[in-house]
């Protein structure tokens, strides 16, 4: 167990996003070794066949556990939606994922059990989030709304652009329409758009980040296991990608909000 505790924690995502879960990670567990994996060779997996994302997902998740990690975190809805269970089922440490962590943050803060979902199409097409919040309660009305243009929009880095802007309340006007308390930012690419889409949204709606809800599950997770570390020590952070594209750099940083430092291209 001692060992185990030592043990790095395993996230991965299909390109840069799940960068935004590796910060929160890093806020809330200072202590804690990361190996990271991307695969930026292959993104975007939302165009592709549920029997591909399941492939390349198993492929992430035998090379991750290769690492020894202690806890398998899936930074990627479109994962998420389609291969959550495949990659549960062959995985021997516990395994996390996004969109059931968003699901049950939003339960728990609506009062009026009206929650908005924003997501890509290929996870909002999913159903993924409506059947994660129905599981934990069947009552509650959930309104989704697919918003394709933000992951442009954020590696482009117009985080505070006015077209960002016009763009946000064209996609939130149907959403706060239907009077909801409770709004799931459901891609790791939103948290970075976070400033827009508060004001968008106003003060009556309260805004679910997946990465900060998935790094505080990870660290009750932890802890009851026993395996957190709990020493004061200089963490390692490891990046592995399948591509280093143009301006890979500058877009992980901004997700990161540090300097993108151990990235290894790793070919299949």
């Amino acid at each position: 167990m001692q060992e185990q505790k030592v043990n790095p924690i395993g996230v991965f995502d299909s390109g840069v996003g799940g960068l935004t879960v590796v910060r929160a990670l890093m806020e809330r567990l200072p202590f804690e070794d990361i190996i990271y994996f991307g695969d930026t060779a292959r993104v975007p997996y939302g165009v592709k066949s549920v029997s591909t994302i399941t492939t390349f997902a198993t492929q992430i998740a035998e090379f991750l556990l290769n690492h020894q990690v202690k806890v398998l975190i899936i930074a990627c809805n479109t994962i998420a939606a389609v291969a959550a269970q495949v990659v549960q089922d062959l995985s021997s440490v516990p395994v996390l994922n996004v969109i059931n962590a968003g699901a049950r943050a939003a339960v728990n803060i609506t009062h009026n059990n009206q929650i908005g979902i924003l997501g890509t199409p290929a996870t909002i097409n999913s159903n993924a989030y409506i059947r994660a919040i129905h599981e934990v309660d069947n009552r509650i009305r959930v309104i989704t709304q697919a918003c394709p243009l933000f992951v442009p929009l954020v590696e482009e880095g117009w985080l505070d652009h006015p077209v960002t802007r016009m763009t946000a309340l064209e996609y939130l006007k149907p959403v706060l329409a239907e009077n909801i308390d409770t709004l799931v930012l459901g891609c790791t690419h939103y948290p970075l758009l976070k400033p827009i889409l508060s004001e968008v949204a106003g003060k009556s709606v309260q805004l679910v980040d997946s990465a900060i809800t998935i790094s505080n599950e990870t660290a009750s997770l932890l802890t009851k296991h026993k395996i957190a570390n709990l020493k004061s020590r200089e963490p390692v952070y490891r990046f592995y990608v399948t591509d280093v594209p143009l301006r890979f750099q500058t877009i992980g940083e901004r997700f990161l909000g540090r300097t993108l430092e151990h990235v290894k291209v790793v070919n299949w």
